[in-house]
């Protein structure tokens, strides 16, 4: 066990790309080699990474989604196994094709040993609650799994003419639609033993949560409740979120989250300057952000070295 007082930080949203699908995927930036990737965690006081995909390697081989999908989980467990102890792993599913997601479940949960599985927020069309996606949801129930939820590569259409960066709205907003979906669907409140971990503070649900709830009061009692239940990461989020969200969520529901590589080294180094000087934690709860809640949910990690 790493010393008490020593800062370090379970890092739950930090993404990886298989060597031989770079080329071939869009992306806004290279992903690091792994001893990059480690020196850069190291530097940055990254004790673990909970590694996971992001859906551009899926939308860039949509015709091959079974292939891909376990060439990715293959290759996320090759780190895993070289590095058990800076490295965790969320499987990539191909869906919205259920049978071969469902098998792939069991394939990543039970042959590769990953900690848990990644899901975006709508896959071809296919919003997370929408029914066609039941039986997945039942069988992640089953396995009381961890589930990382990230927003799709999604992008505003052309004709609006807007000049903004996707990722700048439309990420955070495909999270939202997912997380309401879900909760007005009821298939978060029939799947309680699933373990959400929502992206980004959970998109724009914490400012957003008591207009959901007010509109479903009638049909949904219980939404409040079962939104409270959710897991969130603090990725690229800032004060004027974080005040947002532990309106909403406890403390012992947030998690710490880097969105490396897509953020920089330089600009995480920016953002922990200012989470450091964040007034509305105070230490034991800064640590429990950055590793204590993580290690309930993946306590194999609490005997984890401290160099």
């Amino acid at each position: 066990m790493p010393d008490a007082q020593e800062r370090w930080r379970i890092d739950v949203h930090h993404h990886v790309l298989p060597p031989q699908y770079v080329s071939s995927t869009p992306m806004p930036v290279r992903p690091p080699d792994v001893d990059t990737q480690l020196e850069i965690m190291q530097r940055l006081k990254i004790r673990v990474a909970l590694i996971s995909l992001t859906p551009r390697v899926l939308d860039a081989h949509a015709d091959r989604l079974e292939e891909v999908a376990r060439t990715c989980n293959e290759f996320q467990a090759e780190l895993v196994r070289d590095n058990p102890a800076h490295f965790g792993a969320f499987a990539v599913l191909p869906l919205p094709k259920i049978d071969a997601s469902l098998k792939e479940i069991a394939y990543s949960l039970d042959v590769l040993h990953l900690d848990g599985v990644g899901l975006f927020s709508s896959s071809q069309g296919q919003y997370l609650g929408d029914s066609r996606l039941d039986p997945v949801f039942d069988e992640l129930q089953r396995r009381k799994v961890a589930v990382l939820i990230h927003p799709a590569h999604c992008v505003s259409p052309e004709e609006w003419n807007l000049q903004i960066p996707d990722a700048t709205l439309e990420y955070c907003f495909d999270t939202t639609r997912a997380i309401v979906n879900m909760l007005y669907s009821g298939t978060l409140k029939r799947c309680p033993d699933i373990q959400m971990i929502l992206s980004h503070g959970g998109g724009t649900l914490p400012y957003l949560i008591t207009r959901v709830s007010m509109l479903a009061r009638y049909k949904l009692p219980n939404l409040m409740e079962t939104a409270k239940s959710l897991y969130f990461d603090v990725a690229t989020t800032g004060a004027c979120a974080l005040r947002s969200l532990q309106e909403l969520a406890d403390p012992t529901r947030i998690l710490w989250g880097s969105d490396l590589p897509f953020v920089s080294p330089e600009r995480l180094a920016e953002e922990l300057e200012s989470w450091e000087a964040y007034d509305g934690l105070d230490e034991a709860g800064r640590d429990a952000v950055e590793h204590g809640n993580a290690l309930r949910l993946f306590p194999r990690f609490a005997a984890v070295p401290s160099g």
